[in-house]
């Protein structure tokens, strides 16, 4: 073989871009492709392009119960529960459980001390 035949061609380029005029009409082309595409959505399903949820009415829900006297409102819990832990009373009378002073318990507890704990 010859020189002339192992030779490759010059290297060639593209002589024109894409035109502006060709861009133009291809993203025209796009957009009346998307339009005609939604349009036959809309006429396969006609009732879907319509949010059912915002016919729905609203819920009302009541005002917030504020306290009034926050200061008064823990001072009368506070006041029950010491009067709970330092005075005797009833649980569940039907069943027959009480309870006792806070102080009388802890007496009882290191007296008799606690069932099933191991000792030391």
């Amino acid at each position: 073989m010859r020189e002339a035949e192992l030779q490759m061609p010059p290297a060639a380029r593209e002589r024109r871009d894409v035109t502006f005029r060709f861009a133009a009409l291809a993203f025209g082309g796009l957009v009346l492709a998307l339009l005609a595409s939604a349009g036959v959505a809309l006429w396969m399903y006609p009732r879907t392009a319509s949010d059912h949820r915002l016919q729905r009415p609203v819920p009302s829900f009541p005002a917030p119960r504020l306290q009034v006297y926050p200061q008064q409102d823990l001072a009368r819990f506070l006041r029950q529960e010491h009067e709970r832990l330092d005075h005797v009373g009833w649980v569940d009378r039907a069943r027959g459980i009480a309870h006792i002073p806070i102080d009388d318990a802890m007496r009882q507890v290191a007296h008799d001390g606690i069932p099933d704990w191991p000792a030391r």
